[in-house]
């Protein structure tokens, strides 16, 4: 579906740029920014420029993305993790440089500048361990990566290319917290949007309540409609109205009831996101991870975008 016009996604690039700012400042180390599946969607042909001069460059799932998003216009080079093709050409043209995990495509891919992606314990996307040195030296490759949400698995990383100088990096959002983890450089996804998004609609009807409502027959005293349901992506979970921290109570196909004080009013914003309500406190309540419920609350409505 299109973007519900009903919905309105804020999106603060200025904040995006000082979140990148500080993660450089309190760690020392370059930031490759992660703008795979349209930024989180938020939007990588507006976010992307807006934070080129900050970052060492991007990181996306596959080279079609980089291309989509007009990343090579950026002047930064791209990382893109599932690549296709064998030709070096194909990704020379676009700033690309492809990731590998076996020695064949390594030496294939050498006048690309690859990278290693070592497997450090998601079983996926990644070389064993104990070939990453016999793979590096196949490609002429002088940077690896993993995917990484501990510390041990950072040690795995290590361990895997001990010795051999070439530049690392593994911190995503998870583990920007833990200094051993920075290596050279920091590859954050969620945390370059933290606090950069407001995301709201407002009340179409407000209403006094004395028994049950909704197809799931709650009970509340007051209760208000929003014009944004599961085909947007919406789901159970908490939201702000009038500052007042209330519960979207059930949600339908194209709305949603939402549970009301008193002073609320028709026409009063219901804010499903914000810095006041945070990623992580919805996908609480959903049972799915942050960068879930950023991504799908981001895609609910029309984004706008300020400096």
């Amino acid at each position: 579906m299109s973007p519900n016009p009903h919905v309105h996604v804020h999106i603060d690039l200025n904040k995006i740029r000082s979140n990148i700012e500080e993660l450089r400042r309190c760690t020392g180390r370059s930031v490759i920014a992660v703008v795979k599946a349209d930024a989180y969607g938020l939007g990588a042909t507006q976010v992307a420029p807006a934070i080129a001069d900050l970052v060492d460059g991007f990181y996306v799932f596959d080279p079609a993305e980089a291309i989509q998003y007009g990343l090579p216009a950026t002047g930064r080079r791209t990382i893109a993790m599932l690549c296709a093709s064998d030709d070096p050409k194909d990704y020379l043209l676009h700033r690309i440089q492809p990731v590998v995990w076996d020695a064949g495509r390594a030496k294939l891919l050498k006048s690309a500048n690859p990278i290693l992606s070592v497997d450090v314990g998601q079983k996926r996307y990644g070389c064993e361990p104990k070939d990453a040195k016999a793979i590096l030296q196949a490609g002429d490759i002088r940077e690896a990566m993993g995917h990484a949400i501990r510390l041990d698995q950072v040690a795995i990383l290590r361990q895997a290319v001990e010795g051999t100088g070439v530049r690392l990096h593994a911190a995503a959002t998870a583990l920007l917290d833990q200094p051993e983890a920075w290596l050279d450089a920091l590859r954050p996804g969620l945390a370059l949007y933290r606090q950069a998004v407001r995301i709201s609609a407002p009340m179409i009807d407000v209403r006094d309540s004395t028994g049950p409502a909704g197809y799931t027959g709650f009970v509340t005293p007051r209760h208000g409609l929003i014009r944004c349901g599961y085909s947007n992506g919406l789901r159970r979970g908490p939201c702000l109205v009038n500052g007042q921290r209330r519960k979207i109570l059930e949600v339908g196909m194209q709305s949603a009831f939402v549970e009301l004080g008193p002073a609320d009013r028709l026409g009063d914003e219901v804010i499903l996101l914000s810095d006041g309500l945070t990623e992580d406190e919805v996908a609480a309540a959903w049972g799915s991870s942050p960068h879930e419920a950023l991504f799908r609350l981001a895609g609910t409505g029309v984004r706008q975008y300020s400096n």
